[in-house]
């Protein structure tokens, strides 16, 4: 299974998708609080897939998504957010993100999907 950093600014949250993914075998190699540490961590851990909030306390997960695919050949960036993929319109494509999943719909298969 491919490893993922997970990145959101509510612990809970990323206690709850580490527990699910890894359950379902998933390899699950950090966890980053804010958009600063999430480049930090990405470069440091080279994760395959970065599971990434839109809401963060610093950098928002778009300008995050955004530096990770600069450079050509990062991560897989997926989005994630407790709220619809339209309301945030086309940011997420234009993000360079392969895909978004709502928080409630979190699972490794949706993962998976868009890998």
């Amino acid at each position: 299974m491919p490893s993922v950093l997970i990145v959101d600014d509510q612990p809970s949250f990323r206690a709850s998708a580490r527990m699910l993914l890894e359950s379902e075998g998933w390899q699950v190699v950090g966890e980053a609080a804010d958009g600063a540490r999430a480049l930090a961590a990405a470069r440091e851990l080279h994760p395959d897939v970065v599971l990434l909030d839109i809401q963060l306390p610093d950098i928002d997960g778009f300008e995050v998504s955004s530096r990770l695919m600069s450079n050509g050949g990062g991560p897989v960036v997926i989005l994630v957010s407790s709220r619809d993929s339209e309301d945030y319109g086309s940011l997420a494509s234009r993000s360079g993100a392969r895909g978004f999943i709502p928080k409630a719909e979190l699972s490794g298969e949706a993962l998976e999907a868009l890998l």
